[in-house]
């Protein structure tokens, strides 16, 4: 890292740290280059530095560095940690360690599985999951888009509900509501297909809550109601699109489960890490193999979009543009405006607002086609679009603050509101207040909540958002834009979570150097985690 690529904020605490380091020149500017170093890599998402043998010996120089938790930073195995990253990756890995040694035998388990899946699918990677997880504590099911990780689940509940005389307590949930209702959808499509009695199907619950939800924030702390001291009630737990899961938040929620209590971890590893520290996901199908099913059979993605995601995911740059620039039926590249494409495929809900459709017909017009960017800001950015769209289509935007139609996307978790980050909201017109505007959200419980628009959060307008922020949604129809210039934001993992979004249709927005460049590039985030777990197995 060069001077260039540190922030105020790393610069100002290196400084502070430095002066108490207890260490002389030339030793105390060393300490401060890694401190600043220290800093911008947490930024970036890093739970921890990677240090060489003379910087380790460096910084056990002084008073502020330890290998336990009794000073501001750990070195461990060569990484340099803020206390509070080595604390909740080494709780992590030992309660997870801990978890994966519990197994359970029982002699109908395979006649029971045998029951949920046809002739056909025996032996199959569906079928290899759900006796994987009767039969551990910990369970780590990915896969792709379409690979039926919520169908498996499902089974996966029916077939432990049977199991156990008495009535488990299940809970379901995902990191954000967006997530939370998706997974409520698919859970309810697949349990009107299982092959179970009404006694088991009355036992899997069809509500889904996000992780917050569960554990019970207590703003305006960073605590939770349920912890090691008040576990969480549930036998079962599962956790869906487990890879936007940050290390504070899974040490945290695998802290409050119930002693004997099993988890249950959904998600697709190859999707963006989580926006926040860590990237537990990955570390965790590394360190517990046993544990972990990879789903390989698609059912619902396929064709060229599925094609497509696997080409950008291997990183084969050349046969994913050609696929592009075949413009089949499925993906393209577009030739013409970004912005006059994007205005244009929002006229069928702008025309929806005109002819006072109900709010579920304008949540269901506005969920057919989203633009994806991979930049808040600059050329071909989420501001820009934005900015453009509502030009276009208000004639007001200067003008008014709130108009009906507004699409709104929450930017900051509000749990007295019980909205978080990435909530979708519509502004339309109040049917229960005359020439009134009302905020309305989608809740995973398929009710609608209304909210004045003075008491809103932070939020920002939706008709683009970026890709990251897109994790946990699913759209008919997708833009995907990207910059003009290659900067550090690009990556394989950025653009296929931005290509699996997709159901039917994906057209990029991008020149053919960029889009090698940033197929060519893979993100990689420094953790300790799985190499903390892999020493407890020793």
């Amino acid at each position: 890292m060069t001077e260039q690529n540190f922030s105020r904020l790393d610069h100002a605490f290196a400084r502070f740290m430095a002066k108490r380091c207890g260490l002389q020149k030339p030793e105390q500017e060393q300490f401060e280059h890694l401190m600043k170093k220290l800093s911008a890599m947490q930024l970036g998402g890093h739970s921890c530095l990677p240090v060489s043998d003379e910087e380790e010996y460096l910084l056990s120089s002084s008073s502020l560095v330890s290998a336990t938790d009794a000073t501001a930073f750990i070195v461990d195995n060569h990484c340099l940690y803020s206390q509070k990253y080595w604390v909740y990756e080494t709780r992590l890995a030992h309660q997870l360690f801990s978890l994966s040694q519990h197994h359970y035998e029982n002699a109908d388990i395979h006649n029971i599985c045998d029951r949920y899946f046809d002739a056909a699918d025996k032996g199959n990677s569906q079928h290899q999951a759900a006796l994987q997880a009767v039969s551990h504590a910990l369970s780590i099911i990915t896969g792709g888009p379409g690979t039926g990780k919520t169908t498996t689940v499902v089974k996966i509940l029916a077939i432990l509900q049977e199991l156990n005389e008495c009535k488990l307590h299940i809970a379901l949930s995902a990191p954000t509501g967006k997530a939370a209702m998706r997974l409520q959808e698919s859970i309810n499509l697949s349990q009107q297909k299982l092959p179970a009695s009404e006694h088991i199907l009355q036992s899997i619950p069809n509500q889904v809550f996000t992780l917050h939800h569960i554990l019970g924030a207590l703003p305006p702390t960073p605590h939770f109601k349920h912890h090691a001291e008040n576990p969480l009630p549930f036998d079962v737990l599962v956790v869906d699109e487990a890879s936007m899961v940050d290390l504070p938040l899974m040490s945290k929620l695998v802290d409050a489960l119930k002693p004997g209590g099993r988890l249950i971890l959904l998600g697709d590893q190859n999707q963006l890490a989580s926006v926040e520290t860590g990237k537990v996901l990955n570390d965790l199908t590394q360190a517990f193999a046993e544990q972990t099913l990879r789903l390989n059979q698609t059912y619902r993605f396929s064709g060229p979009i599925k094609e497509l995601a696997e080409w950008v995911n291997a990183q084969q740059a050349e046969p994913a543009w050609q696929l592009l620039k075949s413009n089949q039926e499925n993906v393209d590249v577009l030739s013409g405006s970004a912005l006059e494409f994007a205005t244009d495929h929002y006229q069928a809900y702008w025309q929806l607002l005109n002819d006072n459709a109900d709010h579920n017909a304008l949540f269901e017009a506005f969920n057919q086609f989203r633009v994806l960017c991979a930049n808040k800001h600059g050329e071909g950015s989420v501001n820009q679009i934005n900015y453009h769209i509502e030009s276009t289509l208000t004639q007001h935007h200067s003008a008014q603050t709130w108009y009906h139609g507004k699409p709104v996307m929450v930017t900051e978790n509000n749990y007295a509101l019980q909205l978080f980050n990435g909530d979708i909201g519509l502004c339309l017109q109040d049917g229960q207040r005359e020439n009134q505007l009302s905020v309305f959200f989608q809740m995973p419980d398929g009710q609608i909540k209304r909210i004045l628009p003075g008491r809103m959060p932070a939020h920002e307008t939706a008709f683009a958002m970026t890709i990251h922020k897109s994790q946990g949604s699913e759209f008919s129809r997708l833009l995907i834009v990207m910059p003009d210039a290659f900067n550090p934001v690009l990556s394989k993992q950025l653009l296929y979570t931005a290509i699996t979004r997709a159901k039917q249709h994906v057209t990029l927005s991008c020149s053919e150097t960029i889009f090698k460049q940033t197929v060519s590039q893979s993100i990689y985030r420094h953790s300790g985690l799985a190499d903390k777990i892999n020493r407890l197995t020793t």
